[in-house]
């Protein structure tokens, strides 16, 4: 049996996600992403393979976190870039999350490779639980419990 096709995976957003997330280089292809880059020859910076950076990048088309675009210097023959849709953008706090544990777990002796600003303040932000009406709620007062969608527990 496939392991989507087992209970517990099936009803599972992680599950899901790691569907399309969970290859290796799929988030650091979008790391670069989130940084603006765009073009093949940008991403091959990450040490992926050409032939898999090449999958990765159709694969997250497909899914619709990038958008492939043509694009063509002056001189040169024409190209895809590789731009950001909706759904790829908001992964960020996912990403964000990766960065925040990496730095507590996994710190580097330079610092954080990435950190988190306001876009018009440049005043950095932190990623943080909320309830409904917008207070902040420690990590450690939060809990993940079986949503509506979840299978009932199998005997």
């Amino acid at each position: 049996m496939k392991a989507m096709e087992l209970t517990a995976n099936r009803y599972c957003s992680i599950a899901h996600s790691l569907e399309t997330l969970g290859q290796k280089w799929s988030l650091l292809i979008m790391r670069e992403a989130m940084w603006g880059r765009t073009r093949f020859a940008e991403f091959r910076a990450i040490g992926a393979p050409t032939d898999i950076l090449t999958a990765r990048l159709d694969s997250l088309v497909e899914e619709g976190l990038l958008e492939r675009r043509p694009y063509r210097d002056p001189g040169a023959r024409a190209r895809d870039e590789y731009v950001l849709t909706e759904a790829g953008r908001d992964l960020l706090p996912v990403l964000a999350a990766f960065v925040d544990w990496g730095d507590q777990y996994r710190p580097m002796e330079r610092g954080p490779a990435a950190v988190f600003v306001d876009e018009s303040t440049g005043r950095p932000v932190t990623l943080s639980f909320a309830d409904e009406s917008g207070a902040v709620i420690e990590r450690g007062r939060v809990r993940m419990v079986p949503g509506p969608g979840a299978p009932e527990a199998d005997g």
